[in-house]
């Protein structure tokens, strides 16, 4: 299936322009510090494009001169630079295993920057074989396009964006004021009754939060039913059975939480890399057969075939002397974190290894994130998984080198490597796993590649220096879950625990290979019902999902689920409207509102936090509050769900567009 791109006018139309960058950059601003709070919080990110496309629409209309193509330039770059956020998912593991204090700004931002650039460069060649001749979807992609053609189109169009921007923006502040009230101890932020199960014991556990509801719409009712499948195992069966093999002082909450800190998270561990690795057999196939395919179009073009607009990519001379040379600040950076330490001495063959990693193993990957995004979707598509295998493999390498039986602060500086290699690699795979989604947007929309390409450039350039102060922010007034000095409201950062707990496990010895093991046998079970449920034409159940499902709190996966269903319910709805596009946009931005609303707000607290001094510095009022908050939160939370998406179905029903 090969799509048709919208025609150009005769007249070349305003794209890369300084106008659109800098609008942008201050969209990177809000969404990727939302991005950063979120992942830290839940371990999922949310997809900005079509977002960033709306505001640049509703902004840019005020410019008699703005074109589609300007509009499609702002949601690349800020639809790069809030994928980028991703990078969460592997440095707080440096301060998890007391590496780092903070953030350093320079070394957080050239990981970050580096490995983005690598990731746009790495998939230039494939653009030709992944986005243009090629069946995969694009879902995001496709829907962006459809949005930047509908807005910039006509009065309908206009309308659209218009009410676009107020439902996010209303739902934005609606989830804004119901977080701050949770913070003023007047509602409860969570929900929760802990409880014996037979000889063991187990819980029931909700965060009111509602940008996991709107993660819940976006990821889906396939992936929110395989978490719940998780969850179920996780929580109602593994628990309940490991509690009661492993008896514990303290009551069921103390008992269950250890017990699944210990042993059930790790066999979510075991769960999701074999789903990593069945996702890679999957499509390695695809994948080799694209890069080939793209490999003969770059001959063709050096053989002097005209090329239109539309099919300009960057020069490949470009492309492969600008990789060479991002890896001269990559050893640069590298041979900083060495320095002064027990490692020096073998620094020449750490850097060279690492380097040689880089390169191999960021093109493999940048090849199979392209390719998974183009088939479930940039928000669906498994990177974290990526991350875990890359971990693993770096680790081995290093165990491979030096063994395990290295002292304290040996092994310390080594798993400290391991993850900084790890976050280069993972900067690589996050971008690859959204660029190609935008150029699909792009040659739906009739842009010229090398201008977008050079957009993702700038994108990462703006993330790189807009994530390091956010993380250090955030560490600073809330800390990570486990780490000393952390408080009541320490983030999560899932998995950034699992893959620094894997890191210091290969090289530690420490592994708890055996809950792993059986993860690994319990994830082939999962990856065979998967299959069967497909060939059944049945509600698919993404293995990776499910092991989400098992690894993270039952409090952030609860939510989630419920979000699922109320998405599934809306789209129902959508679909029989008479435009049910326009419908599921408008979902999709009730459902980003919630997201950026109260993720932005955790930010700003954050800084209440670290400048006041206090865990609690809106509370009104005292514990003995507590049993009235449980039961007003949990009605307010609900009910105010309702409202907004009422209110959105309102919206829709009332526009022309549904005419």
């Amino acid at each position: 299936m090969t799509d048709t791109a919208t025609p150009r006018a005769a007249r070349p139309l305003a794209e890369l322009t300084l106008r659109g960058i800098l609008l942008g950059g201050i969209i990177t601003l809000l969404f990727t510090a939302a991005n950063v709070y979120l992942g830290l919080k839940v371990g999922l990110t949310f997809a900005t494009s079509i977002p960033a496309a709306v505001i640049s629409m509703a902004i840019l209309r005020g410019f008699k001169d703005s074109t589609i193509l300007e509009n499609n330039i702002v949601q690349t770059v800020a639809s790069a630079a809030g994928t980028l956020a991703a990078i969460i998912f592997v440095l707080p593991g440096l301060i998890m295993i007391g590496w780092w204090q903070g953030f350093p700004y320079w070394t957080t931002a050239a990981i970050t920057g580096t490995g983005g650039i690598l990731g746009v460069l790495f998939s230039v060649p494939l653009r030709r074989a992944l986005v243009v001749d090629t069946p995969l979807p694009y879902p995001e992609g496709r829907a962006a396009a459809e949005v930047l053609r509908v807005g910039s189109g006509s009065r309908e169009g206009a309308e659209e964006s218009s009410k676009g921007l107020t439902i996010l923006i209303w739902n934005g502040v609606a989830s804004t004021l119901f977080a701050i009230l949770t913070q003023t101890r007047l509602l409860v932020g969570e929900a929760s009754v802990w409880f014996r199960a037979g000889p063991g014991a187990t819980g029931i556990a909700g965060s009111l939060s509602l940008a996991l509801m709107g993660v819940g719409h976006l990821v889906g009712i396939s992936v929110g039913a395989a978490m719940f499948l998780g969850l179920v195992v996780g929580w109602w069966v593994l628990l309940p059975f490991l509690t009661a093999a492993h008896p514990i002082a303290g009551g069921a909450e103390t008992w269950a939480s250890t017990i699944f800190s210990a042993d059930v998270r790790f066999f979510g561990a075991g769960v999701i890399g074999v789903a990593a690795v069945w996702t890679l057999v999957k499509i390695a196939g695809p994948v080799i057969g694209g890069v080939r395919s793209a490999m003969a179009a770059s001959r063709a073009r050096e053989h002097g075939d005209t090329l239109a607009l539309e099919e300009r990519d960057l020069p490949i001379g470009i492309v492969f002397g600008g990789s060479l040379f991002m890896m001269l600040p990559i050893g640069w950076l590298l041979w900083t974190v060495l320095q002064g330490g027990t490692l020096t001495g073998s620094a020449a063959a750490l850097i060279g290894g690492a380097l040689l990693f880089v390169l191999v193993i960021g093109l493999l990957i940048a090849a199979v994130c392209g390719y998974m995004a183009g088939l479930i979707g940039a928000s669906n598509s498994p990177v974290s998984g990526i991350g875990i295998l890359s971990v693993v493999a770096a680790a081995l390498l290093l165990v491979g080198l030096f063994g395990r039986d290295n002292d304290v602060s040996t092994t310390q500086e080594l798993v400290a490597y391991a993850l900084i290699v790890t976050g280069i690699v993972f900067g690589v795979a996050t971008i690859s796993n959204d660029n190609l989604q935008d150029l699909k947007t792009g040659q739906l929309v009739g842009a010229t590649p090398w201008k977008q390409q050079v957009a993702l450039v700038i994108g990462v350039i703006f993330g790189s220096l807009i994530i390091p102060p956010v993380l250090d922010l955030l560490n600073t007034a809330f800390g990570f879950a486990g780490v000393p000095g952390a408080g009541p409201n320490a983030l999560p950062a899932p998995q950034a625990a699992l893959i620094s707990a894997l890191a210091k496990g290969v090289l530690g010895g420490s592994l708890n290979a055996a809950m792993i093991g059986w993860g690994a046998l319990a994830g082939v079970g999962f990856i065979i019902l998967d299959e069967v449920l497909g060939l059944l034409k049945k509600l698919r159940l993404p293995p990776l999902a499910v092991g989400m499902g098992i690894y993270l709190p039952m409090s952030l996966i609860l939510p989630t689920v419920i979000g699922a269903v109320v998405g599934r319910f809306y789209e129902r709805w959508a679909d029989k409207r008479p435009n049910p596009d326009f419908a599921r946009r408008m979902g999709v931005l009730t459902a980003t509102g919630l997201i950026v609303g109260e993720s932005l707000w955790g930010v700003v607290f954050a800084g209440i936090v670290a400048g006041s001094g206090s865990d609690a510095p809106l509370a009104l009022v005292g514990e003995g509050f507590a049993p009235i908050a449980l039961v007003a939160g949990v009605l307010l939370y609900f009910a105010l769900a309702w409202f907004l998406y009422r209110r959105t179905r309102a919206a829709v029903t009332s526009s022309p567009a549904t005419h």
